[in-house]
């Protein structure tokens, strides 16, 4: 396993060719040597993408599309953005298994083939996890990890180019983060089932209402190699403070 700490920025339904502006300071940083660790992908709306990828050209940074569908080239899908598409557009990640996605009726089956699909065109995959304040309260967590885990990797034999996400759905845009020990214990639990299921050490990361003020809290969390962060990746600012208070 790498050494690189994986700073998801992950912008959502946000964003105009005005927000490319903002992003000189992260291509400025991404040179330091400092930061050499610091794995940088932007996760712009579908519409920006060809804008990232040519503003982060000859830098570090990485570009990815936010979802796919699970038809890898072409179809008769109005609205949808096939594997090939992204990586046409110089994409070399995406992200599947949103909560926001499951929410709208993606399911387990949907991502599985989605994961084959990207993986496939050799993209690599963020692949999210994650309980609903209902399942946690019900106290059926890591059941529904497992079974998240179990049906998104199924027939998956290459397990290089995943990532795995985990995003507590209570967390996400709600500024509530996981209790220490809760979310160590959590994360302990995730790499025994993916090493159990895969029998390789996939790298976890952690979404959940990350910023720049909680950030010197999550980053001592044992196990975590990176995060995905949302609305606090939209600022420059912001974005730039987590990374360094992570690398520091």
């Amino acid at each position: 396993m790498t050494n690189n700490i994986y700073f998801i920025a992950n912008w959502k339904m946000y964003g105009s060719t005005l927000s490319l502006n903002s992003l000189k300071k992260l291509k400025n940083l991404s040179k330091s040597k400092k930061y050499n660790n610091a794995k940088i992908i932007y996760f712009p709306p579908f519409t920006l993408i060809q804008n990232f990828v040519d503003k982060f050209k000859n830098t570090k940074i990485s570009v990815g599309g936010q979802n796919c569908h699970e038809v890898e080239d072409y179809g008769s899908f109005t609205g949808s953005i096939s594997p090939k598409m992204l990586k046409d557009l110089g994409c070399k990640y995406v992200i599947l298994g949103h909560s926001e996605n499951r929410i709208t009726g993606e399911t387990d089956d949907d991502i599985n083939k989605k994961i084959h699909s990207a993986l496939n065109k050799n993209l690599k995959v963020i692949f999210c996890i994650g309980e609903t304040l209902k399942e946690k309260r019900k106290n059926i967590t890591f059941s529904v990890l497992r079974r998240q885990i179990n049906k998104g990797f199924k027939k998956i034999k290459n397990y290089k180019n995943i990532l795995i996400a985990y995003e507590p759905v209570w967390s996400i845009g709600t500024g509530v983060i996981p209790k220490d020990k809760e979310l160590e214990f959590n994360v302990s639990k995730i790499k025994k089932m993916i090493l159990k299921k895969t029998k390789s050490k996939l790298p976890v990361l952690y979404g959940g209402s990350v910023n720049n003020k909680n950030i010197s809290r999550l980053k001592n969390i044992r196990g975590i190699k990176g995060f995905l962060i949302g609305s606090a990746s939209q600022n420059s600012k912001k974005f730039i403070d987590i990374i360094k208070k992570t690398i520091n």
